[in-house]
């Protein structure tokens, strides 16, 4: 069974969906084994526009000092997050990623389930299907067909939806 689960959270309610459905099986997941699960926040890179006299107008990332608030506040939603999963028994893992500019989430995701040598990625859907899913695009779904590793889809119940 799973001893290594990987939870992308993106801060809203409908990200936490998996997080509870994953709570409520910790024990039964691997009876008499720890399950360590690495709950992950991948955050998108942030840019400034710059004027540049040669160039005209282009993005410069953040650096690292910048981004550190955004890091530790992110990093503290996750150690708040695990908070209830320790409480059950689980080993919590906290990692929170700077994505890369053009590089999706999902690619994020994917890499991570990799380094932590994941069992199982767990995640919400919002089962978004037609024009909603080809305008919003699917991290779930790059996760699901690209990753190596065996996703779990949580729906997420439509009045959870509603509020994100």
């Amino acid at each position: 069974m799973s001893e290594r689960i990987l939870i992308p959270l993106d801060g809203s309610e409908v990200g936490e969906t998996a997080l509870h459905y994953v709570e409520g099986m910790i024990s039964r997941l691997a009876p008499g084994k720890p399950v360590e699960i690495t709950l992950l926040r991948v955050l998108k890179p942030l840019t400034r526009g710059v004027y540049a006299p040669a160039a005209g107008a282009v993005e410069v990332p953040y650096t690292e000092a910048e981004m550190a608030p955004v890091k530790k506040q992110a990093m503290d939603y996750l150690e708040k997050s695990g908070a209830i999963l320790r409480k059950k028994g689980a080993v919590v893992k906290c990692v929170v990623v700077i994505g890369t500019i053009g590089v999706s989430a999902a690619d994020g995701i994917i890499k991570a389930g990799d380094e932590v040598n994941a069992d199982l990625v767990a995640m919400s859907t919002h089962g978004r299907h037609g024009f909603t899913r080809w305008a919003f695009g699917s991290v779930t779904d790059k996760v699901l067909r690209a990753g190596s590793v065996p996703v779990l889809l949580v729906r997420v119940k439509e009045k959870t939806a509603a509020k994100s």
